[in-house]
């Protein structure tokens, strides 16, 4: 793996060192779950206080638990949804990583962080049984991929969903094409700007957006719905819709994506933004990212 990787791993997500030793918080839950309905399983991110960054024991607590629901036959659904005030900003950049392990194996190498995540995700489209993102507040980034490898997305009108690290680097999943189109996913993907509830419902990311204090009955709602439904109709008809896209190139086409992550990472403008977080300290270097667009942290 090559220094600027290497130094954009260690920046951006911890730590790049396979040998480093695991943190040991096993007192803490990175998730929350319950049964609100009969065969509903809700996972909820519990990272508040971080909008729900997503650090690598978050994203394997999420993972297992999403395995374990698929392997408990009393659960027929499942709801992601995120404590506090946002579903997901996105990926850990504050160092919250240090000293945890990626939480599955991906084979090293240029490109392993977006491949690692990519599969991650898209390991959802495997699961037997549905998976419901229930999205409010920030949608961003690792939390938009998060929620994209879900079968079904409801959203808040007044979230907010995009991806701002374009404005430093290259996506890890450019699943933007695919679910909002061309002319809307080569905007977002050159300016980083975000999208309401209402437009990703518009644009085709979203299935449907509720006023936020309806969001968690309308998506038990649908949930019921499904858990009303035989599972093993269910599970045959979800892979039906993505076995289509995987034959329209989807999964192909966010695998090859993977690669231009990993070229992004040797660009001069991903250089400059990591000597100005190091220098300047991270939050100083993202409001200074945002601020010519009055968006994210910047705006009031």
């Amino acid at each position: 793996m090559g220094s600027a990787t290497q130094t954009y791993i260690r920046a951006m997500y911890g730590t790049d060192d396979p040998n480093a030793e695991p943190k040991t918080d096993e007192d803490y839950q990175w998730v929350l779950l319950d049964d609100p309905l009969p065969g509903v399983r809700r996972i909820t991110l519990n990272r508040p206080d971080k909008r729900n960054a997503l650090s690598h024991p978050l994203r394997g607590a999420v993972l297992d638990a999403l395995r374990s629901a698929d392997a408990d036959p009393d659960v027929r659904v499942m709801i992601i949804r995120g404590a506090g005030p946002s579903f997901s900003a996105g990926y850990d950049l504050g160092g919250g990583n240090e000293g945890y392990e990626y939480p599955f194996y991906t084979p090293g190498g240029e490109g392993q962080w977006p491949r690692h995540v990519t599969e991650g995700w898209m390991s959802i489209w495997d699961l037997a049984k549905p998976v419901i993102a229930q999205v409010h507040g920030y949608c961003l980034a690792g939390g938009s991929e998060l929620a994209t490898g879900c079968d079904l997305v409801y959203v808040a009108e007044d979230a907010q969903m995009g991806y701002p690290a374009v404005r430093f680097g290259v996506p890890d999943m450019h699943f933007h094409a695919w679910f909002l189109g061309m002319r809307r996913a080569m905007e977002m993907m050159v300016t980083g700007e975000s999208v309401s509830g209402i437009e990703a419902v518009a644009e085709g990311w979203a299935n449907r957006a509720y006023p936020a204090d309806e969001l968690e009955a309308a998506v038990l709602e649908r949930a019921e719905k499904i858990a009303s439904i035989p599972p093993d109709l269910v599970q045959m008809n979800k892979r039906t819709v993505h076995r289509q896209m995987e034959h329209m190139g989807m999964r192909s086409g966010l695998r090859a994506g993977t690669e231009l992550c990993a070229l992004g990472t040797h660009s001069p403008a991903m250089a400059e933004f990591i000597g100005k977080a190091r220098g300047e300290g991270l939050t100083k270097a993202l409001s200074e990212r945002d601020e010519p667009f009055g968006d994210y942290r910047t705006s009031s």
